[in-house]
Parts: structure tokens; C-alpha cells; sequence
């Protein structure tokens, strides 16, 4: 099947595969007599496999060494577990920084309810500014 073909069937932009293919994270499709991408069932199904791992939001070296091992028929499961392990780590922190930030607008939200928005003056917002010690 042509490029638009597997394209639909896996649910990916055109262009996605040809950035896929032209970054190395899956293999070039063997193309036909006129030079058109030849997609046989095996590359769709490596095709629906990168689109799961980026519905993951793995990041792309994660994805080009998991398919590499898979396509080597290597199981790629211990770079799965890592992977998927570290992300879940990165988006804990960054839930944990979320709520800080929250905090901090609530805060700085309760402080603007307070203050009265005098003009002129020499600083531009009284709740950016630095404090300053008298």
C-alpha cells in the first residue's frame, strides 16, 4: 500500500511517517518500480507500534531504540519499563511544580484582592515586585 494508504490505517500524517522514516526511528519502506513507498502489513504494524509509544509522549530516542530492538527481534521490554518509569517520574514533578505555581498565583491573587492599584507610581505591579526590607 501507498504512503497515504497506511498513513490512514494507522491513524498518522503523511508527513509524520516521512520524518519517522527520514530520522531513522522506523526503517524506509521498500519502494515500487516507479519509486513510490511500498507499506507491506509489517511496517503498518510497526507503524500502529511508534504511534502507541508517541501517544505515550515517549520522547523520540526512547522510540528509535525500541523499535530498532524490536525490529533487530529483540524484546524491547526492559527499554519499555525504563521509559515509561521515567516519564511517569518527570510527570510527577512536574505535577508537584504545578501545584507550587498554583499555590503562588492563589497567593499572589489573594494579595491583589488587598491592595489598592495606585497610579502613578514607580514600580509597575506591587505584587511582582521584590519585596524591599525598611
Amino acid at each position: 500500500m501507498q504512503i497515504g494508504e497506511a498513513a490512514r490505517s494507522v491513524g498518522l500524517e503523511t508527513s509524520a511517517i516521512r520524518y519517522y522514516e527520514a530520522h531513522g526511528i522506523v526503517p524506509q519502506p521498500q519502494r515500487t518500480a516507479a519509486g513510490y513507498r511500498d507499506y507491506q502489513e509489517d511496517d503498518v504494524e510497526l507503524l500502529q507500534f511508534v504511534r502507541r509509544l508517541r501517544s505515550l509522549e515517549l520522547p523520540l530516542d526512547d522510540v528509535r531504540e525500541i523499535v530498532s530492538l524490536r525490529t533487530d527481534g529483540h524484546a524491547p521490554c526492559t527499554q519499555v519499563r525504563n521509559a515509561l518509569t521515567r516519564e511517569a517520574t518527570t510527570i510527577d514533578q512536574r505535577i508537584r511544580d504545578l501545584h507550587h505555581l498554583r499555590d503562588e498565583l492563589t497567593r499572589l491573587q489573594a494579595a491583589a484582592d488587598q491592595i489598592r492599584d495606585d497610579w502613578p507610581t514607580s514600580c509597575v505591579c506591587h505584587l511582582l515586585e521584590p519585596a524591599t526590607s525598611s
